[in-house]
């Protein structure tokens, strides 16, 4: 059903404004007149469908302010400026053609009406912004509270308009209780930079493309998104704020995540029987320390090479942290994840207690080697914990130090013939080689290379190799490593927590706020 539109007068009351009326007619009032509407069937083929108007009470008067019914030479009435009413006067049936109205006036073009039932105010308030935004219009909040919603354009001179309040105080459900739908605002004030593209708006639109995958799309790809599918152009920082939003939703807030990190790691020992954890707070029950190594991993590190990588990396998320992982390696070269941690930072004190932990679950022998960057509180830190294991320097990072010390980049091709090379000759050659182009070098690998050439030394002795293989190397340990399987916690409904495990209490821990601008330093 099509509703003519109207000019409202500025003497409107709010009941008239918010769309209430008597009940004694299916119409809209103002201070001037009454509208009852009802649609016509085109009386001719190719005729377009009119609208059916019933002017009531009419007044007319021409000093009083906002909508008024002007008499022309010619005797026909118009109000003034929507509507021209032609060959009618007062209490008259008047037929106004609906392409005459659509060159001042245009539908909001949804599927909303007068009963539509909404669950609750927010899934209202999220349809609505989304006609506004492909709408290419504005709406501002006239009145608000827990009952109602009552919204009108945002040129107070357009006729749209939407009051919705629940069906009874104690429900949550809204329903529209009265709504015209079409514009008569002009188009300057229809615009794509509108105030219903707000990032939670923009969020929730975006929120399932973030379902089952890694990543998913970036602020730019979210303004690419908000312009073509929405109609709005927003900034980047919106698009920011909407991406975090959206993850915020499908996988929560990284407050909850704390909130329940003792119940989780409870389920994924019930799960994994031989998983370690551990969680460290501080006075204030503020997360500090995490600890993970799943049982399958501790009992497949028995068919590894007992040499560990350690290493950290910086986390970008709100409360920031590092994440801290050792791994194995396994017979065929490929890297085998053993233990995980998050800490406030790469210092000793934390690097000290996730080593405890890692001692915990690998043990210490003088078989076992730790290789690691050349970073001052990790070495510390190894020499505090492990007092068998033997530390080395990673090959890739000894040459990432040579490049940033020395910056003699041409020296690399050499450097990695020496660490790759497996004939005592051939490395002393190309050690040989760097220590007369580059002596400081040379000095330097003379302490920090870490590798220690057992083929090359079983050739020297005319040992046979094959004797040396390790049964680390072989297809039954490989099989052995991955042997068994890491069970997924399952739904959060379904776990099954003690009460004094759900109640632990791990709070986020307390960050600064970064300074906005570029560094200074």
């Amino acid at each position: 059903m099509e509703v003519c539109a109207y000019e409202k007068s500025s003497q409107e009351s709010s009941d008239d404004i918010d769309g209430s009326h008597d009940g004694s007619h299916d119409g809209f009032r103002d201070n001037y007149f009454d509208v009852d509407y009802c649609d016509s069937e085109p009386t001719d083929v190719g005729s377009s469908r009119q609208k059916l108007l019933v002017f009531r009470n009419v007044e007319r008067t021409d000093n009083d302010n906002g909508a008024s019914i002007t008499q022309p030479a010619e005797g026909n009435p118009v109000v003034d400026p929507l509507l021209r009413l032609t060959g009618a006067a007062s209490d008259e049936l008047v037929n106004v053609p609906t392409t005459e109205a659509s060159d001042s006036t245009f539908r909001d073009g949804s599927d909303l009406h007068e009963g539509k039932y909404f669950n609750t105010k927010k899934d209202l308030k999220r349809k609505l912004s989304d006609i506004a935004m492909k709408g290419h219009f504005e709406f501002r909040t006239r009145k608000s509270n827990r009952s109602l919603w009552v919204i009108e354009c945002i040129d107070p001179n357009c006729s749209w308009r939407l009051r919705a309040s629940k069906i009874v105080p104690e429900s949550t459900k809204f329903v529209i209780r009265k709504y015209v739908g079409v514009h008569c605002c002009s188009l300057l004030n229809r615009n794509a930079n509108h105030r219903q593209a707000t990032y939670v708006v923009i969020g929730e639109q975006v929120a399932p493309q973030y379902v089952g995958v890694e990543k998913g799309p970036g602020p730019k790809g979210i303004q690419t998104f908000a312009r073509t599918k929405l109609g709005a152009q927003i900034s980047y920082y919106k698009a920011w704020r909407g991406r975090k939003h959206a993850h915020t939703l499908i996988r929560g807030s990284p407050e909850q995540s704390f909130h329940i990190l003792p119940s989780y790691f409870h389920m994924l020992k019930k799960l994994n029987p031989g998983t370690v954890t551990r969680i460290e707070v501080d006075g204030e029950s503020r997360f500090k320390y995490l600890f993970l190594a799943f049982g399958v991993a501790i009992r497949g590190f028995r068919y590894m090479r007992k040499v560990v990588g350690i290493d950290g990396t910086f986390l970008k998320g709100q409360y920031r942290g590092v994440l801290l992982v050792a791994t194995a390696q396994d017979g065929n070269g490929q890297c085998y994840p053993l233990a995980w941690g998050i800490v406030d930072s790469k210092n000793e004190d934390a690097w000290t207690w996730f080593l405890t932990q890692l001692k915990e679950v690998i043990g210490d022998t003088d078989e076992l080697a730790l290789i690691s960057d050349r970073a001052p509180s990790i070495k510390k830190a190894i020499c505090t914990v492990f007092e068998k294991a033997h530390h080395g320097a990673c090959a890739w990072h000894v040459a990432q130090n040579i490049k940033n010390k020395f910056k003699c980049a041409n020296i690399m091709g050499s450097y990695w013939s020496a660490v790759n090379a497996y004939r005592c000759e051939d490395f002393a050659g190309y050690m040989i080689e760097i220590s007369h182009r580059y002596p400081r070098v040379a000095e330097y690998l003379e302490n920090e290379l870490p590798c220690v050439h057992a083929i090359a030394a079983a050739h020297h002795a005319q040992v046979s190799v094959y004797s040396l293989v390790s049964p680390y190397y072989t297809k039954e340990y490989y099989v052995l490593a991955y042997g068994e399987t890491i069970y997924p916690v399952g739904l959060q409904s379904q776990w099954d927590v003690p009460n004094e495990v759900a109640t632990r209490v791990v709070l986020p821990r307390e960050v600064k706020e970064r300074k906005r601008g570029r560094p200074k330093t």
